[in-house]
């Protein structure tokens, strides 16, 4: 959404840079939700299709986050293939810093999200307080770009977080997920319309992109049994990548996101501050009926997404045999996931966690492959095995292994597998 009701501020002395951010166009819009679903898909597949792990990737990931934000705070204009990698990179390191708390540190997606909302809050108000503007058309001081950037990455985790929650919360299928935000996000853009105050709305809509372009990026690349369009995270990667590059040489071609440089000195001025206080009304309203959906949704019959600590959890629980458990099931494909994990448990008793920690990698992948065959065979069986599965996974890739832990879930899953 533009923000059309900016005026000029009379404070001559905000002005050290050339604006250093895009105008807010659809394009803006579009090339941001694509830049999202990019973080979702290949953090995704870096992690576990190439098993490099989560920590490790976490790192890769900062160390090229740090090049590139150099290279865009030492860039004297608005530049969009810099600027556009900066934002890339931002989603694939939040949503890396978040699945950190949630996989290897076990901590509750309800409380990350609490957690990010205040530390957003916390950014926002000190921002203000210093600049007395947190308009993306006043990015024309160090501080303020700084600032900006820093909100960037915290959304982008906040955004992570919370759309995550909302999965676990009503198990809704990949397709079905995109809805919520893209529904949100239409409702902020009417209240925009009627009057909201810009910059909130921005900011608003500027975090809901985050869940919604995961939750398309998870749509494309699950299986056609979960739900999704089955074309993997490699392929989401590229297809997103190359709309990317696409928009984003379209975007340096025609220059239609240019801040002009007599703008950067723009302030939010309220247009009609009567209007702007009822619209505040309009969205307390909107987020007191988006949590009574997901109360509700939370209430029906649902599986949780796989790969979800409490999916997992009930999974292993649940009152099968081993018999009942693979009996489903080609009994080749079922020797095959019990060679996997017999050897992955073999190289951990010799004290190979390397080795172990590689070999479970192709478990995950067989697994994977064969979803599409197995879950409709029998849905209890797969979920229970799925669910065993990533405890699995979650035990051998944690940073702080415990040989117990990992023992205990190879043994049960070993179990299952007869």
């Amino acid at each position: 959404m533009a923000t059309n009701t900016e005026r000029r501020s009379a404070a001559p002395d905000v002005r050290g840079l050339l604006n250093k951010v895009p105008e807010v166009t659809v394009w803006f819009w579009v090339i941001k939700i694509l830049c999202t679903t990019v973080g979702e898909s290949f953090a995704d597949w870096i992690n576990t299709t190439l098993g490099v792990g989560l920590v490790n990737t976490s790192l890769i990931f900062t160390a090229v986050l740090a090049a590139v934000l150099v290279w865009q705070l030492r860039t004297p204009r608005y530049v969009p293939f810099v600027y556009w990698l900066t934002v890339v990179v931002l989603s694939v390191t939040g949503t890396l810093y978040t699945d950190i708390l949630t996989d290897s540190q076990g901590v509750p997606l309800a409380v990350s999200s609490a957690v990010f909302a205040v530390v957003l809050a916390a950014v926002f108000g000190v921002w203000f307080a210093r600049e007395r503007t947190l308009s993306i058309h006043s990015i024309v001081t160090r501080p303020r770009e700084l600032f900006y950037w820093l909100a960037i990455l915290v959304t982008f985790a906040l955004g992570t977080a919370t759309g995550d929650w909302t999965l676990e919360l009503t198990g809704w299928a990949p397709g079905v997920s995109v809805l919520l935000p893209l529904g949100l996000i239409a409702a902020i853009v009417l209240g925009w319309r009627l009057g909201a105050g810009a910059v909130l709305s921005f900011w608003l809509a500027y975090i809901l992109t985050r869940p919604l372009g995961a939750n398309l990026g998870d749509w494309f690349a699950s299986p056609s049994g979960d739900g999704g369009l089955g074309l993997g995270t490699a392929v989401t990667s590229v297809v997103f990548l190359a709309a990317i590059l696409a928009t984003v040489l379209h975007l340096t071609r025609s220059r239609s996101d240019v801040i002009e440089a007599d703008g950067g000195a723009r302030a939010i001025g309220a247009a009609n501050p009567a209007r702007e206080r009822i619209m505040l009304g309009y969205y307390a309203v909107l987020a007191v009926a988006t949590a009574a959906l997901l109360v509700w949704a939370h209430s029906q019959p649902h599986t949780a997404p796989a790969g979800e600590e409490g999916d997992a959890s009930e999974s292993a629980s649940a009152p099968l045999t081993p018999e009942q458990a693979t009996s489903s099931f080609p009994p080749a494909e079922v020797a095959k996931f019990r060679t996997i994990t017999s050897d992955t448990l073999a190289k951990l008793n010799a004290g190979d966690q390397k080795g172990a920690t590689a070999r479970i990698t192709d478990l995950e992948k067989a697994w994977d492959d064969d979803q599409a065959t197995l879950q409709p065979k029998n849905q209890q069986a797969w979920t229970l095995l799925d669910g065993q599965i990533d405890q699995v996974l979650k035990a051998l890739r944690t940073s702080r292994p415990d040989r117990t832990t990992e023992t205990k879930t190879l043994d049960t899953l070993l179990t299952s597998l007869g």
